[in-house]
């Protein structure tokens, strides 16, 4: 017996189902659709009743994990609020994995320390030491440590991170009448449109799967509490929590929410890893301390022989005699970033000398020693003309000098009207620097040519004052005794007196201009 065929209407739905099988294949929107209903219904049977499916709605058990972990971290928000960019707490981090001695290294190296030793050691000195120090001292930080440190500070950064999360701000969403950090509350969680908290929750993913869970928790608040000197949260409140936390990550409860509310089944967390450097930063910091430290002993100790020379050579350390070419003028500079006059100082001194002293204490000298003396060769002297005549050329250049930075002449009024362009044309600034690079390059000239030939006076003072000394034979001026007497005051005492100060400006001068020329026997 045949068997009985099937009618012509089941034929035609039985053909539908296999195209209809066919015709799914391959279909993103059929696939999409799918996904999210196996994630309806995973979150249906989920332990953790967060969100009901159909309808939407988060519901208040969400609101409630949420609650527990605000309650917990809540005490640590004020106090952690800024702990991600405190350099304190990168140095707490790097120093709470020294010993007590490289601790006692550190000290070393501590701006209190260098200046109580720089009182007793000269700037070499005091130099060669602190640097045993420091290389002593960045020998500890090895690879392995700096990783070690590295990673324990980034563990701390996503706890900070983790903490300083707005809780408040998502379960107010739940209930409007929360009250911020107080838990003596009883909240009134209700189910909401999850569509609302889609986004609060990707942001919560992205700080929570960044923190290390299974960490040294009892370590890390041991080491907050030092560096707060209090507790910032209660170590046996956030072990309750860790469990439930950890279950809930390892669920995936949350990333599915997401996914279900965005209608996005293959969204995924990016979470934000924190990758800081902090060794090699404070390490860096450490040398540029020490090595300004080192330089500013350095330059009070150069500033305080200037002040003592300087009064040596004029009776007090505060001289000022340039009239265009001054601090005053530096301050407009300042206001534009630029270095302005870098040879004031240099050039008051060398002015003042000048004026003060050389156009009439050397001038007498001289002219005594050339005209009325009698040189056995007329090389000595001639050596001793040039310096002279060559510095009351300086003299001459230097009032010109100063004449031509004033504001309505010459390169002073370039620079003044270059200055009043540079906010609305930046090569101003660029024409600006060139002009005073030039400036100062002509006051470092004038300053090392006085120095070169205060060097040669006073080279010259000093041999004469031996020849003269001489018994029997001068080889330098043969009429010693004729000359000797001339003036109100005798010629020795007078270029004794005229050397001790050459001897001064010379040491002043070498202060500001390269090194070249050597200080007179």
């Amino acid at each position: 017996m045949s068997a009985p065929s099937k009618p012509e209407s089941d034929k035609g739905n039985f053909l539908e189902k296999i195209f209809s099988i066919f015709v799914s294949m391959g279909d993103p929107d059929s696939d999409k659709k799918k996904i999210l209903k196996t994630i309806a219904r995973d979150l249906t049977r989920s332990r953790y009743k967060f969100l009901k499916p159909k309808g939407n709605e988060a519901l208040p058990g969400l609101a409630r994990f949420f609650f527990e972990l605000y309650k917990v971290t809540a005490p640590a928000q004020m106090q952690l609020q800024n702990a991600s960019g405190s350099g304190a707490l990168r140095n707490f981090v790097i120093e709470s994995y020294l010993t007590t001695e490289q601790m006692a290294l550190t000290e070393r190296l501590s701006e209190a320390y260098i200046l109580e030793k720089s009182k007793t050691l000269d700037v070499k000195k005091l130099s060669e030491l602190c640097q045993t120090e420091l290389a002593t001292f960045l020998a500890i930080f090895d690879g392995e440590k700096t990783k070690e440190i590295d990673a324990s500070f980034n563990t701390l950064l996503s706890f900070t991170n983790f903490v300083n999360f707005d809780f408040y701000f998502l379960l107010r969403k739940f209930d409007s009448s929360i009250p911020e950090r107080n838990f003596s509350y009883k909240p009134k969680f209700e189910a909401i449109n999850a569509e609302y908290i889609a986004d609060d929750l990707a942001d919560f993913l992205e700080v929570f799967m960044t923190l290390d869970l299974e960490a040294e928790w009892e370590r890390i608040f041991t080491a907050l509490r030092n560096f707060r000197d209090s507790e910032i949260m209660q170590i046996d409140s956030w072990n309750k929590i860790l469990p439930v936390s950890l279950d809930i990550r390892r669920s995936q409860t949350l990333d599915q929410i997401v996914r279900f509310v965005k209608k996005d089944p293959y969204w995924s967390i990016q979470p934000r890893y924190p990758n800081e450097r902090i060794v090699e930063p404070y390490i860096q910091k450490l040398k540029a301390q020490v090595e300004t430290l080192i330089h500013r002993v350095s330059a009070e100790r150069r500033n305080a022989k200037i002040d003592e020379v300087a009064v040596q050579v004029f009776g007090t350390s505060i001289v000022v005699r340039m009239k265009n070419y001054t601090e005053k003028a530096n301050v407009v500079f300042a206001k534009k970033m630029l270095g302005g006059y870098t040879q004031v100082t240099a050039l008051n001194y060398l002015k003042a000398y000048l004026i003060d002293y050389f156009k009439k204490d050397i001038r007498e000298i001289v002219d005594i020693l050339l005209i009325r003396g009698k040189w056995t060769t007329g090389v000595q002297s001639q050596q001793l003309s040039d310096a002279y005549h060559a510095l009351m050329e300086v003299s001459t250049t230097l009032l010109a000098f100063d004449d031509s930075v004033a504001e309505d002449t010459g390169i002073g009024a370039k620079l003044k009207q270059a200055l009043a362009k540079s906010d609305r044309d930046k090569e101003q600034l660029k024409y600006l620097r060139t002009m005073l690079k030039d400036v100062n390059d002509q006051a470092t000239a004038l300053a090392t040519k006085a120095l070169v030939n205060l060097i040669q006076i006073g080279r010259q003072f000093k041999s004469l004052l031996e020849d003269q000394g001489k018994v029997g034979r001068h080889e330098q001026i043969m009429n010693w005794k004729e000359i000797e007497n001339i003036g109100d005051v005798s010629l020795k005492e007078h270029i004794t007196d005229a050397y001790k100060k050459i001897y001064y400006i010379v040491q002043l001068l070498q202060n500001f201009v390269k090194k070249g020329a050597t200080d007179p026997e």
